[in-house]
C-alpha cells in the first residue's frame, strides 16, 4: 500500500517537474472611466459606427403601415391592446393550421407588455421596438374549460385591462355577470386552446391558472408577429368593440 502511495506521490512530482513554467504578464491597473455627458466623443470611434448608424437608422424608421388614429393603451378596451391581441390571435392560428394543431379559441395578452403607443399617421419599424422591446414568444396553452374558469376569475380579482382577442368577459362590483369565447358558454369539458406570451404562459402577471394547462411553444417572436402583421396591411383597422366590462369598479387595474 505504501509503495502504491509514494509511487502516485513520485508520478506528480515528476509530471510537475516536466511542466514548463507559466509566463505572468505584467498586470496593470487601470482607471475606471465613467460614462455621462462629460465623456467626450472620440471621432476615431465615430467614423468607425457611422455607417453602421446611419443603415440603422434608415432601418427602424422605415414606414410599414399607416393609421388613421392614435393607437393608445387607454381604458379597459384600449385600440392597441385589443389589435396586438387579434395580431396574437391571428398569427398563433395560422401557425396551428401550418402544423396541423388544433383551433385558436382566444387570445390573452397583459397590458403592462405593452411599453409605448403609436401616434396617427406612418407606423414606422421602430414605433413596434418601442412598443415591444420584449422577447416573448408566442405561446399556446391547453387548457380545460374547468381550468379556463382561472382565467375570468382572475380578471373579476384584478380588474385590469390586459387585452384579450375573441374573448368577453363583464364583471360587476368584482363579481361575474357575463363570460364567453367566440359568443359561447364555457363548457368545462372542453379543451380550449389559447394563445399568450411564454411570459404569462408560466404566471407572469399573476395569472397561474395557466399553469394548469399544457404548454405548445411556437417559436414566433411576438414583436415579428406584430412587425409582419403591420406590414400585410397598409391601412391600420383599429378595433373599436367592447371586450371587457368592468361594472361598479372595485380595484384600478388599468396602466
Amino acid at each position: 500500500m505504501k509503495s502504491k502511495i509514494f509511487l502516485i506521490i513520485f508520478s506528480a512530482v515528476t509530471l510537475i517537474s516536466c511542466t514548463s513554467r507559466l509566463n505572468v504578464s505584467n498586470i496593470h491597473s487601470e482607471k475606471n472611466q465613467s460614462i455621462s455627458s462629460e465623456l467626450k466623443d472620440d471621432p476615431a470611434f465615430d467614423a468607425v459606427i457611422a455607417p453602421y448608424k446611419k443603415k440603422l437608422a434608415a432601418t427602424m424608421n422605415s414606414v410599414i403601415s399607416h393609421t388613421n388614429v392614435d393607437l393608445t393603451k387607454n381604458g379597459d378596451n384600449s385600440n392597441l391592446g385589443n389589435l396586438l391581441a387579434d395580431y396574437t390571435f391571428e398569427g398563433a392560428s395560422e401557425w396551428a393550421e401550418k402544423n396541423n394543431k388544433p383551433t385558436i379559441d382566444a387570445a390573452v395578452i397583459n397590458i403592462g407588455g405593452i411599453r409605448s403607443t403609436i401616434g396617427k399617421g406612418d407606423v414606422l419599424l421602430r414605433h413596434v421596438y418601442e412598443v415591444m422591446p420584449f422577447e416573448n414568444e408566442v405561446m399556446i396553452v391547453k387548457l380545460k374549460g374547468s381550468d379556463l374558469q382561472g382565467l375570468f376569475d382572475y380578471y373579476a380579482k384584478t380588474q385590469k385591462n390586459n387585452p384579450v382577442s375573441h374573448l368577453f368577459v363583464e364583471t360587476d362590483a368584482g363579481k361575474i355577470t357575463k363570460e364567453s369565447i367566440n359568443g359561447e358558454e364555457i363548457n368545462p369539458n372542453k379543451d380550449y386552446y389559447i394563445a399568450t406570451s411564454d411570459y404569462l404562459a408560466f404566471g407572469g402577471d399573476n395569472m397561474n391558472f395557466f399553469k394548469k394547462g399544457e404548454m405548445i411553444s411556437t417559436g414566433i417572436k411576438l414583436r415579428d408577429l406584430f412587425i409582419n402583421k403591420f406590414k400585410a396591411k397598409p391601412e391600420v383597422s383599429a378595433p373599436d368593440d367592447v371586450r371587457i366590462i368592468f361594472k361598479n369598479k372595485k380595484v384600478e387595474g388599468n396602466e
